[in-house]
């Protein structure tokens, strides 16, 4: 869509924030890792790191921690489909497809359809917990 856009072909990569995650450690389940992939050098670069939904913001933080690994960008911003709030740490989106503020108790479920670009957005509201 850029492409068509401007017609400009920009570098795209994935980051795997897995081991970077400050949850990994108290999490029961083994931690599945996948391939970080950056064809490009980031050093002096804008990056723009794209997320699903942001939520505590944590698995940014994350992100940044791999980013920095790789080398340093000359400014990194954040674009998001969907914001739902409830941040824990202070970060926000420098560009937001749809706020949808939600209570802890949901769970925002997307579907992207890659030929199409259609995107589907449920709310699914999780049981409360129980304690005895």
């Amino acid at each position: 869509r850029i492409y068509d856009l401007k017609q400009a072909r920009l570098p795209v990569g994935t980051i795997d924030t897995t081991l970077y995650r400050d949850d990994v450690s108290v999490s029961s389940r083994r931690p599945v890792l996948c391939l970080t992939r950056i064809p490009f050098t980031v050093t002096g670069k804008r990056i723009i790191l794209v997320d699903d939904v942001l939520y505590t913001g944590r698995t940014i933080r994350a992100a940044l921690d791999a980013l920095m690994d790789l080398g340093r960008p000359g400014i990194v911003q954040l674009a998001v489909l969907i914001d739902r709030g409830c941040r824990e740490l202070p970060i926000q989106a420098d560009y937001v497809g749809r706020v949808i503020n939600t209570p802890p108790r949901e769970t925002i479920k997307l579907s992207i359809d890659e030929e199409s670009g259609e995107c589907q957005v449920w709310l699914v509201e999780e049981p409360a917990s129980r304690t005895w």
